[in-house]
Formats: C-alpha cells, sequence, structure tokens
C-alpha cells in the first residue's frame, strides 16, 4: 500500500508537470517572441484557477453523486467528507482538470485578451469539463456515460483532448483569424523550446495514463496491477515511437522535409491517441494507433489552411484529430486481455465496439460544441474575447502583460521594471512587430 500511494504521489506529479512548465513550454516556443509570455501565462493561470475550483467543487461535480447523469456540486464542497488520505486521488483528477483546460490556449495565441481567459476558464471548467469528466469516468457501470454507451476511455480520450480539441475549435471560430494570417509567416520563435517542452510533456504523460490505474479497478491484485502498469507504459511509449515515424513521413512526402517542429508535434499526436486505449490494446496495436495518428495528424493540421480557421498551435489538428483517432480505434485494436475485456473488430469482435467507440466520440463533440459556444458568445458579447488591432499587432505581451520575453533594447540585464522598460520599447515594437 504505501508503494502505492508513492506511486500515485510520483504520477500526479508528473501529470501537473504536463501544464507547468511542460505545455507552457512547448506552446511558448510556438509563439511568436511577441506572444511566448502570454501564451506560458494561459497555462499558469490555468493551474491556479482550474485548480482551486477542482477543489472547491470539481471533486464533487467530477467524482460524487454515483448512478447520477450529473453530481451535486455542493456534495463534498470543499472536499468535505473526503478523508485526507484519499487527498492523492484528487489531486490526481485535478491535474487532468488543469491540462483540458490549458490545452485549449494554444489555438487562440495571440489574440485572446487575457481577461477573457480568465473568464472562461472557471465557466468552462463548471459547465463543460466537470460534468464530462463525471460522465466518462466516474457515474460508472465502467462509465462512459454512466454506462450508456459501451465505449471505453481508459485515461481522457473523450473528455481531455476530444473536448480541449473541440472548445479549441469553437473560440477560434468565434475569435476569427489572426491579423495577417496566412500570408504573413508566423513561425514559431523558438523551436528548443517546443522540443524540451515536448520531452517533458512525454515523461508526464506516463503518470498521466499509467497513474489512471487507480480508477480502473479497486480489486486489482498485485499480480494484475502490475500487469496493467506494464502493459499502458509500455503501450504509452510504443504509439509514440509510431507516431513520431507517421508524422515525420507525411511530412517529408508533403513538404520534403522531416522537422524538428514535426518531430515534437508527432509525440504529442501519439500520446493524445494511445490516451483512451493504453490499456485496451495490445503493443502492436499501440504502434498502429500511433502511426496513423501521426501521419493524419500531420495532415489534418494543414486544413485550416484550406478551410480557413486560424487555429494558431494546432490544438485542432493534434487533440482533436488525435483524440477521435485514438478512441475510435480502441474499436479495431482492442483485446480482450485488456483493461476493457473487449475484442475490437481485428480480434473477432465485430462491429459493436467500433460502434460505442464512434457514439462516444459524437457525444462528446456534441456536449463540449454546444456549451463552449454558449459560454464563448457569452462572453463575447460582454467584455469581448479579442485584443484591440494595435494591441495584437504590438504584441500581446506588451498589451496584457506589460512585459517582454527578451530584453532586446535596453541593453542592460534588467532592473525590475518589467513595465516601465516595456513601455520605452512599444514605438520600437508597433514597427517591428508584424514580423516578429
Amino acid at each position: 500500500m504505501d508503494g502505492y500511494y508513492a506511486f500515485m504521489l510520483i504520477a500526479t506529479a508528473f501529470v501537473l508537470m504536463m501544464t507547468v512548465p511542460a505545455l507552457a513550454l512547448f506552446y511558448g516556443g510556438m509563439s511568436r517572441s511577441k506572444s511566448v509570455l502570454n501564451m506560458m501565462m494561459m497555462s499558469f493561470i490555468a493551474a491556479a484557477i482550474v485548480g482551486i475550483l477542482y477543489v472547491a467543487v470539481g471533486w464533487s461535480m467530477g467524482f460524487g453523486g454515483e448512478g447520477t447523469l450529473f453530481a451535486n456540486p455542493f456534495e463534498l464542497l470543499w472536499l468535505d467528507g473526503v478523508t485526507t488520505d484519499n487527498y492523492i486521488y484528487v489531486m490526481f483528477q485535478m491535474t487532468f482538470a488543469i491540462i483540458t483546460a490549458a490545452l485549449i490556449s494554444g489555438a487562440v495565441a495571440d489574440r485572446l485578451k487575457f481577461s477573457a481567459w480568465v473568464v472562461f476558464l472557471p465557466l468552462w471548467a463548471l459547465i463543460v469539463y466537470f460534468p464530462l469528466a463525471h460522465m466518462v469516468f466516474s457515474c460508472t457501470e465502467k462509465s462512459l456515460i454512466c454506462g450508456r454507451i459501451g465505449a471505453q476511455d481508459y485515461a481522457g480520450g473523450t473528455a481531455v483532448h476530444i473536448n480541449a480539441g473541440v472548445a479549441a475549435l469553437v473560440l477560434v471560430l468565434l475569435l476569427g483569424k489572426r491579423i495577417g494570417w496566412p500570408k504573413e509567416q508566423m513561425r514559431p520563435h523558438n523551436l528548443t523550446l517546443t522540443m524540451l517542452g515536448a520531452g517533458m510533456l512525454w515523461l508526464g504523460w506516463y503518470g498521466f495514463n499509467v497513474g489512471s490505474i487507480v480508477f480502473a479497478d479497486a480489486t486489482y491484485s498485485d499480480a494484475q496491477f502490475f500487469s496493467e502498469t506494464g502493459r499502458t507504459f509500455a503501450n504509452t511509449t510504443l504509439a509514440t515511437f509510431g507516431a513520431i515515424l507517421g508524422w515525420l513521413l507525411i511530412e517529408r512526402l508533403l513538404h520534403g522535409k522531416a522537422t524538428s517542429l514535426g518531430a515534437a508535434s508527432g509525440i504529442v499526436a501519439g500520446l493524445v491517441a494511445i490516451t483512451p486505449a493504453a490499456g485496451a490494446v495490445n503493443i502492436s496495436g499501440a504502434v498502429a494507433i500511433g502511426l496513423i495518428a501521426g501521419a493524419v495528424c500531420a495532415w489534418a493540421v494543414s486544413l485550416k489552411y484550406k478551410l480557413g480557421y486560424d487555429d494558431s498551435l494546432d490544438v485542432v489538428g493534434v487533440h482533436l484529430v488525435g483524440g477521435i483517432i485514438g478512441t475510435v480505434l480502441i474499436g479495431v485494436f482492442s483485446t480482450s486481455a485488456g483493461a476493457g475485456g473487449i475484442d475490437g473488430l481485428l480480434y473477432g469482435g465485430g462491429f459493436g465496439s467500433l460502434g460505442d467507440q464512434t457514439l462516444g466520440v459524437l457525444v462528446a463533440v456534441a456536449y463540449s460544441g454546444v456549451l463552449t459556444a454558449i459560454i464563448g458568445l457569452g462572453i463575447k458579447y460582454t467584455i469581448g474575447l479579442r485584443l484591440d488591432e494595435e494591441d495584437e499587432v504590438n504584441g500581446i505581451d506588451l498589451a496584457e502583460h506589460g512585459e517582454s520575453a527578451y530584453d532586446l533594447h535596453s541593453g542592460s540585464s534588467g532592473g525590475g521594471k518589467s513595465v516601465l522598460a516595456a513601455s520605452t520599447v512599444s514605438t520600437m515594437s508597433t514597427s517591428e512587430g508584424a514580423n516578429a
């Protein structure tokens, strides 16, 4: 038991690391130099707001009210009635809520007002994430929608990745395109940060997937526990390898180059896709899911140019598309030896599981899409979603935070006067901002 709690403490810390600093670095490096601090701040503020809200009512909404479609937020208010030895389970699920909200931020880089993000976070967590997490993880018969749909989702393909990807798409459509996109080149400003962030995300994902055994089956023996953790660890690793290769292959075929950004994006695509399937498939199935996800997501990120939606850092192309691929392909590659005990199409299980997985995807898309649109429209027509045009051109770091990530003008090492220093270079930033 002591070893089990030690394992969960490490897993929880790893998942928190996925948001701060891993996602902040990953998205920050992909942003333009005039937007990097805002991009990183969006991850940090998501941790602060969603984390406190989760302890207040999120745990009650997510894991209270067994058997009911929606749980009472006041049943376990501020963890009332939850024993301290169960706090580790609360903290573990809290980190899931945090990163799901933070993932959305990459789609709206450069142009979403920070105040709008601060208002969006608690509303979206309360109305969208907490109830959907309850339906997927908690309200049981080994859940999806309280057992009404026989879909498997080991660690959050629906509640986390599809949910965040749909919300990102909705906000992108409400915000509109960045000034100058797509004619202007808006390249990542620091791919070293992005590669570092991707590596840290990969490490943290072992906590995400392997740690999810905590809610898999409370009756597991030690042998079953080690078997399950071994399966999810190996599948997480092999799917990611496959996705890197799949992404780079398509990138090479389409664009003639295999890039570091492609490798980093392939890592995340593979991790996203294997998240729902980590306990359901064998190693060959994990490799297949990774290869397919890497290849399809590499193609999907180019759709924004054809369809005209400005998903700044490819949240839709990676998390929505990757989440759908991983969730649906459980119906093809799952085996009865896995956590769900269901044979997929490839192992003689017929089309039943494939149908259930597809239905699970559709429910998650509809729930997240409709409610995120209501929240986004409410903010748009009250305090407003989008930064002023002049501030967007000058750079959201200066406009929203009074800071610049790189002190390129003063020639000093800085004296703690970031706001004043930022204002002295604002005229220079105006002229060069569009090329940053």
